[in-house]
């Protein structure tokens, strides 16, 4: 080590790392895990977390780190590498270090994305595993969440062949009388498969179910991933799971999948997916796996026990929220902070010279076609102009109260005066900064990065929320948009006003969290915008309610709960040796 990952591929990285990763046993025995604490699963393992934190309740927690990032360009800019990078640095520098990533989904995987291992020396490995579905949780959210759709089309199907007599002496249940307009859910898989987002279903006789308009999401999207990246224990989560609206009734009631009798069975399938899984960085530092939620309707955070659990177990814990800071800052900060009492004492703002010139009005960056030359050649004036970008997220941050530290995710085009100017201008907003080469270099390019985060560590932090939760929930969505997005005020439509207005008055959603719900390309709910706009308005055009997970989803444009795969997918460039099995071309 370090690799060379200019001519290395990723899983090939991966593949020479892995025959000195530890095993199970060896991290049971370095983690100071006591033997039934930890649940091997092949080359991988789940820790038994219930039994670890409540032998470990009085130890005192380690340093918690947080990773986000500036408004992105379409490739990202690298928060997992930077997570894994910052992970090896501090195992450089002696620390007792982990951390807790996000599961990736099959269809990102398969698509155009890729996985989400990080890259070059901060890799996740084993890669294969990771990129393949891990310990089988993304497949027990699936099954939970389309058991649910079974228990309810069968239902809407006998309710429609027998009538109330026939019903309650044929099959025990009450009739529920379900609107077959007003279902909420859809059905779910791992891939991104654009064809099933509007399907018709129960098309045949009356033994084939109940015709009617349908859909599919994407298997992260589901409200049990959620679930699952928030609970806290096993009752959290069979509570939650038993909660689930799946429709309304013709009434207008709430129809839930404790109403249809499904939610235990639900939670039976997710038993073992409340476990995290354990992996290792490329250079051998442990880190959990678990939950993978998506960060627009959901909190798009690792779950709140692998945090709980590395907490304990590490004496530094670095966690990663999805997308930019604007939105897996925001809903660290007030969402999963506020669910779980944990305290952050430094947050780390994954920063690139590249999308700091896309800010400051360089040409479109496409994922898929080459980068323009502006982004590879110096450009101090186009750089200074996008800085601005840079400067609030920063801003962001310390309003909560937690120490920033911009790390700058160094790329080989970057020059030394780029460097400088990004240095300047982020140590003048009142946060450290550091440029670190941990793709190149793996650990020993991170040392620098990770030194500014022990310092920050070390300081005081003084954490506060953005908003109480007694707040009503259109005067927290003008608090995100004025504070957190930059916007002049909100507006809502007559029927997303009206909805608030309902929210608001019932006691029931007082504790309902505000998952703000808008792009994640601009500050703004328009991609196309970049930089920091001045003088616009944030429009709200709904409000998803998730009532096993509690939010409240107010939404700034259009979503789609289902991606489509792209003209040159990635899973045209996998592949299967025939001799040893194993897994080649995942990156």
């Amino acid at each position: 080590m370090p690799y060379d990952a200019t001519k290395m591929m990723d899983w090939q990285i991966s593949e020479a790392a892995e025959p000195n990763m530890p095993t199970p046993w060896e991290f049971q025995e370095r983690l100071g895990l006591k033997k039934d604490e930890i649940l091997p699963m092949g080359r991988l393992s789940k820790l038994d977390f219930l039994k670890i934190i409540d032998r470990l309740k009085d130890r005192p927690d380690g340093k918690y780190i947080e990773v986000t990032a500036i408004t992105p360009t379409p490739l990202g800019e690298g928060k997992s590498t930077t997570s894994l990078g910052l992970m090896e640095g501090l195992g450089k520098r002696g620390k007792n270090v982990g951390g807790c990533l996000r599961q990736p989904s099959g269809g990102p995987t398969m698509n155009i994305k890729g996985t989400a291992a990080g890259g070059g020396n901060s890799l996740l490995i084993p890669m294969t595993e990771f990129s393949m579905g891990l310990t089988g949780d993304i497949n027990n959210i699936m099954n939970a969440h389309n058991l649910a759709m079974v228990a309810m089309t069968a239902r809407m199907q006998h309710e429609r062949n027998y009538n109330d007599e026939q019903l309650a002496r044929l099959t025990k249940m009450r009739r529920l009388d379900i609107d077959p307009t007003r279902v909420e859910m859809g059905w779910v898989m791992d891939f991104c498969a654009q064809s099933l987002r509007n399907i018709i279903i129960g098309i045949g006789g009356r033994t084939d179910g109940f015709m009617m308009q349908s859909k599919f999401g994407i298997a992260v999207s589901s409200e049990i991933m959620a679930i699952l990246s928030i609970v806290k224990d096993l009752a959290d989560m069979k509570k939650r799971l038993n909660e689930i609206t799946v429709a309304f009734d013709k009434r207008g009631n709430p129809v839930t999948t404790g109403d249809l009798e499904v939610g235990n069975a639900m939670t039976a399938f997710m038993v073992n997916s409340i476990n995290p899984t354990l992996m290792s960085t490329a250079e051998y530092q442990p880190c959990l796996v678990h939950a993978g939620p998506f960060a627009n309707i959901a909190v798009g955070q690792s779950s709140i026990i692998g945090d709980r659990v590395g907490l304990k177990l590490f004496d530094y814990h670095v966690t990663e929220s999805g997308f930019a800071a604007d939105i897996g800052f925001e809903k660290f900060w007030n969402v999963k902070c506020r669910f779980s009492g944990l305290k952050p004492h430094v947050s780390v703002l994954t920063t690139t010279i590249r999308a700091l010139k896309m800010h400051g009005g360089g040409p479109k960056v496409v994922a898929g076609l080459p980068l323009p030359e502006a982004y590879t050649r110096e450009d101090l004036g186009l750089l200074e102009k996008g800085i601005p970008n840079m400067v609030h997220h920063i801003n962001t941050i310390r309003k909560s109260g937690i120490n920033p530290v911009v790390c700058i995710n160094s790329f080989h085009t970057d020059t030394k005066d780029e460097i400088a100017l990004v240095k300047k201008h982020a140590e003048a907003a009142g946060a450290r900064c550091a440029v670190s080469q941990h793709w190149l270099k793996g650990g020993e390019g991170a040392l620098e990065f990770a030194d500014a985060v022990i310092d920050a560590c070390e300081q005081p932090s003084q954490f506060k929320f953005l908003y109480p939760l007694e707040m009503k929930l259109r005067e927290r969505v003008a608090m995100v948009a004025k504070e957190v997005y930059g916007a002049d005020g909100v507006s809502w439509t007559p029927e997303a006003e009206a909805k608030a207005k309902m929210l608001e008055s019932d006691p029931k959603y007082n504790d309902y969290a505000t998952m703000m719900v808008k792009t994640h390309l601009s500050l703004t709910h328009d991609p196309a915008v970049k930089g920091v706009p001045k003088g616009w308005t944030l429009p709200i055009r709904d409000v998803l309610i998730y009532s096993g997970a509690k939010f409240l989803c107010p939404c700034a444009g259009t979503i789609s709960l289902m991606p489509g795969t792209s003209s040159n997918p990635a899973f045209r460039r996998v592949d299967v040796d025939e001799k040893t099995g194993k897994v080649m071309g995942l990156f």
